[in-house]
């Protein structure tokens, strides 16, 4: 028997910030390198990285309007230099933060001569504007501008429908994606028997978060899609069992802890992270800022300690209360319990 003699690198990947400007506020730009990688591994990252930051990142925006006593989209205000459309146009760019899901109400109300910008905006708590300069009308008479807004916060892309307005409601095109553009590029270095490549990453963001954030949110969403891979046990389908030759759909990590615990069978509680729950990014921030990586951890603590964390509120408890309820069939006591 012959034995190959395989070598192993045992260099560890190294990743690092090598420029980072702020262009406007809303236009943030950062260039990151990782580094050494074997060949054909960078573009493998690169285009998966891409996708991650341009498809799967979560943002907050303006989706839709209400005007009082205007008739249609088209319509123009007297005393207001825009029409009702190029004021919707100048709500759509404008750029929101927050980390709260569900839809929520803010309003504008301003009254001429003058130029009315994002500043105007009546927000909730939870929500925060980028730029305040940026422009939505100018009032050239003393008329009153009165709007109401709804905000959301999703992914990707919204496009508005025709039978979507109501009311006087008009719809926007909702642009969620932070991130406005990524780019990616290899260098390769070293001979054909040791050939090794660096992976170049730019990202460019609408600064509701930073170019590094961002490639930390979209690193966690690639991890969070593979961790059920590595935890759940493989889910034995029998072809030859599908006597309707119906689909066979692909199971999720939830379907499979189902499955798991009919059967009897047990699942270290350490072994399942938070992140492979349905917490919002701002509950799973607060967790892990609190050291609670694992559902072992969270089960560890009650809700009175929950509550002690900072910023977390009754709501958020009660959410991870429906959770644990729904996908485990865990209830979190009131006080702390260990559990071994």
């Amino acid at each position: 028997m012959v034995r190959e003699e395989i070598a192993v690198s045992t260099q560890a990947l190294l990743w690092k910030c090598v420029e980072s400007r702020i262009d406007s506020k809303c236009l943030h730009y950062g260039r990151f390198i990782l580094s050494p990688l074997m060949k054909g591994q960078a573009d493998m990252i690169g285009i998966a990285m891409r996708r991650a930051l341009l498809g799967e990142m979560e943002g907050t925006c303006i989706t839709r309007v209400k005007f009082e006593r205007v008739p249609h989209e088209f319509s123009t205000i007297v005393g207001i230099e825009e029409s009702v459309h190029e004021i919707l146009m100048n709500l759509k760019e404008i750029v929101l933060r927050s980390y709260l899901y569900g839809t929520l109400d803010a309003s504008i109300c301003a009254r001429g001569p003058r130029y009315v910008t994002a500043q105007d905006i009546i927000l909730p708590p939870s929500v925060e504007i980028v730029d305040a300069t940026q422009h939505i009308a100018n009032l050239t008479e003393p008329v009153d501008l009165c709007m109401k807004l709804q905000i959301e916060r999703d992914r990707g892309y919204r496009i508005k429908t025709s039978n979507n307005y109501k009311n006087g409601s008009y719809p926007i095109d909702a642009i969620f994606m932070p991130v406005r553009n990524v780019n990616h590029s290899v260098h390769s270095y070293g001979n054909e028997n040791k050939k090794q490549e660096i992976l170049f990453l730019e990202i460019w963001t609408n600064g509701s978060l930073t170019p590094k954030e961002a490639l930390y949110e979209a690193s966690r969403n690639l991890i969070d899609f593979f961790i059920p891979f590595l935890h759940a046990e493989e889910l034995e389908i029998h072809l030859e069992d599908n006597v309707n030759g119906s689909p066979l759909a692909l199971f999720t990590f939830h379907d499979e802890f189902a499955n798991i615990k009919k059967n009897k069978k047990t699942i270290a509680l350490k072994s399942i992270f938070i992140d492979q729950s349905e917490f919002p990014t701002r509950t799973y921030n607060c967790l892990k800022k609190s050291n609670i990586y694992t559902l072992l951890d969270l089960l560890n603590n009650g809700q009175e300690d929950l509550l002690k964390i900072e910023h977390f509120r009754i709501e958020d408890v009660k959410q991870i209360l429906d959770i644990l309820q729904k996908h485990f069939g865990f209830y979190l006591p009131k006080n702390k319990v260990s559990i071994y």
